[in-house]
């Protein structure tokens, strides 16, 4: 069954980055403000039915914000601003401490998320106006806001994101906005991040102004209150923005970049308004709640196969990569209820795969000047200004941008991150349920989620929201619950196939800028964003301007020109979300009201408006609960989404209407759901049976399985604990995926004969025993910098590429080996450049050719493979064969000196492999934080057992 559903009513959702949707949240408030409220009466105390039993953590701290004096003592004597590295230490330190971890020591590594601040723990207090207070606590400067009217509790929130994330939120904003370089500086990387991400959520004024009026149209009384919120929110971040600048105490960021004088204080912080926040929204849409799309690149490693092996044979090998439902992925719903979506069809209709050498992508940038006059993407030229004496240390603080240049790159399908265990009260001590679960949303100074508790009318929460969107807790905890989320990543973006024309009825080329839509050439839109820069005391990047320039058209924006059947088109991407950035601000409004989610059934009623594609996850004293939110679009019958297709009306989503970019969605019965399984993990892996991969990586093998082997074995036993749930999710933080779930397989084949070579017998013995101790890269203990067992670490990181290359290229030829690569990259190891902020990222093991190596090596050693791959690649499926190409591989990567395996960067002398993987905080401001030890765990963290419920 389908249904036109109102688009309040969709589902979102985060990572990576549910989180995503959150900053979608606040872009509903786009009212004009509403009077200023008078003072009330004190709101009467939540009550805190988890009775000290929920934590929580959020590295590096809570306060990101610093003045010109406290980035120049950073910068000069390493001195931090308080509260803003004050949970570093905890959290780094649960690596070495897990393993006695008790429920009563887990204070020691995680805060107490009880609502409110006991008086003999009050560090500050703040009343922006009669009818709020913002209360922060000594240790860690929480912001805990509690108005006594509705208003004046999101006026706080507004005015707490000023004091803690002033310059993130405008940095943030100008990123939504494509904007970045006239903000920040013309930095190359600052190039790149805003070329990548502008024509993915391309909008003009009116766009961002049409989505509040939608949300007011759509929403009701709901929709018309988060409006309202979202006002407050931006007139009490807008009032610390005028109090700071008056005051002289903003952050000095704003000077470092020209934009107020350090001395005279002429200058001005350029006011917010809600359309900023739909900008922001669609960047934290974008990190964290996309997926799909990528269907010309699939089309063009789809012809690669075809072209090796013949269209028939070509197809079933390549769809034996694509993966879409392998029997072997692991699910976060493993009762073996089925919920298909996207399945391939047997026929598929209006398929535009393009001409052999037709393709060539759309440019974006035109009219370069100065530093951006040639395009590079190795250095740009540099004019530093004459800098003061004392601001001299900071000089040139942003050359290498603010942002990795590759932050959206392959959306956020590429980029899913977070992690979810919950168990059933059946299966715990206590017999209440117990989850730990949180966002991984990267390592940033400061860090794109902001702590608070909001208490007032309607609205009772403690958690994370991102920095800018923060009207509702976005991941947290209420008074009898807590919820969390996980980037799903779901196909929710198509590629449409748009014959080209001319208007005056000429031959179309390629180049042709109209296209037939229903039948008639249209124009396509044209739109703009001219951006220019000059050096700055941070930027020293010389002056240059360029501009970006997108085509528009009613299936979405042009990114690829080709010939079909010989016949000129633009492949356009559509996304389900697109033009409704802030939709999900009703679902997190519900999240955050105590009157509407009392139980697993009103969460996930919750969940059901929120658009973007997250898995989110719930539990109270009864129940745990899964939901798997996003506007699924209700594809035409036979169509196949995960390649490209004619845009003409037979194949469009059911019910399209361009003027708003709506369509008829799945219902929530087609989502994947389940309440009180025995346990959940999450991982970004496989939603359910049947629920189609939207890309090439959910396989045999996935970082999910380091999780839900461990809870599977703690649930069986049973007695499950807070402390024995936070170990096993720990556990696998610093576990290596490939020594645990493949290299038993290559051990196989290569004992199959005795290994002579004394040399590699050696570096057998010394992989062997790692694999035997746990496969694991953590410190042998706290402060050792050392692992266990350096050399096999170094061995594998050395060994898998060439081990894949071995296995694979010979068998698939270098064209479809490099197309297939292309589609899934072949390792994501700790120290590799990978994920939000690129080296020393944290996140790793979740893309890569693991479960291809695995079906593969199990099929050469005539073992069971559910989903085999089209061929046998190892040795050409002879087991001798095999053993020799790995060997030879092994060798190789075994004489490599760790100086070559970990080169060094600017954190790490070359072959300190510990440092090569620690995480490192990445500066968004001018304070920087100390590494801490590779911990594939989530940025912001809850451990939550209530013990009641109301």
């Amino acid at each position: 069954m389908r249904r036109r559903i109102p688009r309040t009513t969709l589902h979102r959702s985060l990572f990576r980055r549910g989180t995503a949707a959150a900053a979608l949240v606040l872009t509903a408030g786009l009212l004009s403000p509403l009077s200023t409220a008078a003072a009330a009466d004190e709101p009467v105390p939540a009550t805190d039915y988890c009775e000290g039993q929920c934590a929580d953590i959020l590295p590096p701290g809570a306060n990101g914000s610093a003045t010109l004096a406290e980035i120049l003592g950073n910068k000069l004597f390493g001195t931090q601003p308080a509260h803003a590295d004050d949970q570093i230490g905890p959290y780094d330190a649960l690596s070495s401490g897990y393993p006695s971890l008790t429920d009563d020591t887990l204070t020691n590594f995680f805060n107490d998320s009880s609502f409110g601040v006991p008086d003999d723990q009050v560090g500050s207090v703040t009343r922006p106006r009669d009818d709020v207070t913002i209360t922060r606590d000594k240790k860690n400067g929480v912001p805990h806001v509690k108005g006594s009217t509705r208003y004046g509790t999101e006026f706080g929130a507004g005015y707490a994101a000023g004091q803690d994330r002033l310059w993130l939120i405008d940095l943030f904003r100008h990123i939504g906005r494509g904007e970045l370089t006239s903000f920040a500086g013309g930095a190359l990387a600052n190039q790149g991040l805003e070329q990548e991400f502008w024509p993915q959520a391309p909008y003009t004024e009116e766009d961002l102004e049409k989505q509040v009026a939608f949300i007011k149209k759509s929403g009701g009384a709901r929709g018309e209150q988060a409006m309202a919120d979202a006002q407050a929110y931006i007139d009490g971040l807008n009032a610390y923005r005028v109090k700071s600048k008056n005051g002289r105490y903003f952050p000095g960021e704003y000077v470092l970049t020209g934009k107020i004088d350090a001395i005279t204080n002429i200058g001005e912080i350029q006011p917010f308004k809600v359309t900023d926040m739909i900008a922001l929204a669609s960047v934290v849409g974008g990190l964290f709640g996309n997926g799909g799309g990528g269907e010309v690149d699939a089309a063009l490693s789809l012809l690669a196969a075809q072209q090796k092996y013949g269209v028939e044979k070509g197809t079933e090998v390549w769809e034996s990569f694509r993966g879409r439902n392998d029997p072997e992925a692991v699910t976060t719903v493993h009762d073996g209820t089925s919920f298909p979506y996207g399945t391939k069809p047997a026929k598929a209709r209006g398929q535009a795969l393009p001409d052999q050498g037709s393709v060539d992508r759309e440019p974006l940038v035109y009219d370069r000047t100065g530093s951006a006059a040639t395009e590079s993407t190795k250095s740009v030229a540099k004019d530093p200004v004459k800098a003061p004496k004392r601001l001299k240390p900071l000089q040139g603080m942003y050359d290498d941008g603010v942002l990795p240049a590759d932050l959206f790159t392959d959306s956020a399908s590429k980029k899913g991150m977070s992690n979810a265990l919950l168990v059933s009260g059946k299966h715990t001590a206590s017999g209440n349920p117990v989850a730990v679960f949180g966002p991984q949303t990267g390592y940033f100074a400061p860090q794109l989620l902001m702590m608070q508790e909001l208490q007032g009318p309607g609205i009772s929460a403690r958690g994370v929201s991102f920095a800018g969107v923060g009207m509702y807790i976005q991941l947290g905890r209420g008074q009898d619950y807590a919820w969390s989320a996980t980037s799903a990543g779901q196909d929710i973006t198509d590629t449409y196939a748009v014959p080209l024309c001319e208007p005056d009825g000429s031959a179309p080329t390629k180049q042709s800028t109209s296209y037939l839509y229903r039948g008639t050439c249209t124009p396509m839109e044209k739109l703009e964003k001219k951006n220019a820069w000059k050096p700055t005391v941070a930027d020293s990047t010389a002056a240059g301007s360029y501009r970006m320039q997108v085509l528009r058209t009613q299936y979405g924006i042009v990114t690829h020109r080709a010939t079909v059947d010989g016949k000129p088109v633009a492949y356009t991407s559509l996304r389900s979300t697109y033009r409704h950035e802030a939709d999900s601000i009703i679902g997190f409004q519900m999240l955050n009201d105590p009157s509407y989610v009392t139980d697993a059934a009103s969460f996930q009623k919750a969940a059901q408006h929120i658009s973007y594609a997250f898995n989110w996850f719930y539990a109270d004293s009864r129940d745990i609960a899964y939901y798997n939110s996003g506007a699924n679009p209700v594809r035409a019958a036979d169509v196949d989404m995960s390649l490209p297709v004619r845009a003409e009306r037979a194949y469009e989503w059911q019910d399209f209407d361009p003027a708003e970019n709506t369509a008829a969605y799945t219902p929530p019965a087609q989502h994947p759901h389940s309440v009180d399984q025995d346990y959940y993990i999450s991982w970004n892996n496989k939603q359910a049976k049947d629920f189609t991969a939207a890309n090439f990586s959910l396989g045999a093998v996935h970082r999910g399985d380091l999780l839900d082997g461990r809870v599977k074995k703690l649930t069986e036993e049973g007695g499950v604990t807070r402390a024995s749930l936070t170990q096993a999710m720990e556990e696998a933080a610093v576990t290596d995926l490939r020594g645990e779930q493949v290299l038993p397989e290559i051990l196989k084949v290569i004992r199959s004969k005795p290994v002579d070579d004394p040399q590699l017998a050696k570096a057998v013995q010394q992989l062997e025993a790692w694999r035997k101790a746990g496969a694991q890269r953590n410190q042998t203990s706290a402060g050792s910098k050392t692992y266990a067992h350096p050399d096999a670490v170094r061995i594998m990181d050395a060994w898998w590429p060439r081990l894949v290359e071995a296995e694979f290229k010979p068998g698939l030829g270098d064209d479809l080996y490099q197309a297939l690569t292309g589609q899934l990259s072949i390792d994501e190891a700790p120290s590799a450049g990978h994920g939000p902020t690129g080296s020393h990222a944290g996140s790793a093991f979740q893309y890569g050719w693991w479960g291809y190596a695995d079906k593969d090596l199990r099929s050469v050693l005539g073992q069971p493979v559910q989903g085999k791959l089209g061929a046998q690649y190892c040795g050409a499926g002879d087991l001798s064969a095999c053993r020799d190409a790995l060997l030879a591989s092994l060798a190789t990567a075994a004489a490599e000196p760790a100086t070559e395996v970990y080169p060094g960067d600017d954190l790490c002398k070359a072959g300190d492999q510990w440092c090569a993987d620690t995480i490192n905080h990445r500066a968004l401001g001018g304070i920087t934080h100390r590494t801490m030890q590779w911990q594939n765990r989530p940025t912001y963290q809850q451990v939550v057992e209530f013990p009641a419920h109301r």
